[in-house]
């Protein structure tokens, strides 16, 4: 019987890793199905993922339905590029059919007819200024359905105003979130993403991220001056016998100041 190859630096793929340890497409994937069916009473077909990256939600998608398609748009062709071949592995040629990998800018590009849009794991935080985030939500609106939707996630809490880093272990390497530096002054967030494995070598800056930290009342703001005709705010609740976070989401519209939290933000076109 052949050994199992040690995952290390040399080896190790960072986007499989980052799914590993960030992501939970699963639970994202019921969850917009979820929401959709909660606003629109109908079940959500189309869906487009902004800022797709690896795809991964795109991928679930069209698995979880035949009737099901989705629109992965990113900028970076090199992670278009593997996300197309990791979904040519792993997926029937049905199910492939039905992912469009789009190279194009989310801001900008228009795919009409949409159900739901995700902009997940932060990343509209790349527009740094409300005219920009404005321009996006817009373009959102344009897209969606009248019906349609867009979800969106957020983090905050005094500790994300702070330079921290926290790690968390897995089998075969340590996930390691780097809060490197915050700007008071303008809210500009730099982050970075480590991997750390067992034979003491290491991925530094596998991720790089380059921020603004929106507040919920911002985004808020900015969405509904895009058009969009409410804004609901659900935010992760905790598990006090457990000390942690759980997978329930709960719409409210006031919570403590914790240290830190997690939201999913739901924007209506109607």
């Amino acid at each position: 019987m052949s050994k199992k190859l040690k995952i290390t630096a040399r080896n190790a793929d960072k986007y499989k890793l980052y799914e590993e340890a960030v992501q939970n497409v699963d639970f994202e994937v019921d969850f917009y199905a979820s929401m959709f069916k909660k606003y629109s009473k109908r079940q959500c077909n189309i869906l487009r993922e902004d800022f797709s990256a690896s795809a991964k939600i795109s991928q679930e998608w069209v698995k979880k339905n035949k009737n099901n398609l989705s629109y992965a748009i990113d900028l970076d062709k090199k992670i278009l590029d593997y996300a197309k071949n990791i979904a040519s592995q792993e997926l029937n040629s049905d199910q492939y059919s039905r992912i469009k990998h789009i190279k194009a800018n989310s801001q900008t590009f228009f795919t009409p007819n949409i159900d739901l849009i995700s902009a997940c794991n932060f990343s509209y935080w790349v527009f740094k200024n409300r005219i920009d985030l404005i321009k996006y939500f817009k373009n959102s609106h344009k897209c969606l359905k009248k019906d349609g939707i867009l979800i969106l996630d957020a983090f905050g809490g005094y500790e994300a105003h702070q330079e921290l880093e926290e790690r968390t272990k897995y089998k075969d390497f340590t996930y390691v979130w780097d809060q490197h530096a915050f700007n008071p002054i303008t809210n500009d967030l730099k982050c970075f993403i480590h991997f750390e494995f067992k034979d003491k070598s290491s991925i530094n800056k596998a991720f790089i991220y380059d921020w603004r930290l929106w507040s919920l009342p911002e985004i808020k703001e900015c969405l509904l001056a895009s058009g969009f005709k409410q804004v609901d705010i659900y935010m992760q609740g905790w598990d006090d016998e457990k000390e942690e976070e759980t997978d329930d989401f709960y719409k409210t519209k006031t919570c403590d100041a914790d240290p830190g939290w997690l939201a999913y933000i739901i924007a209506t076109k109607q």
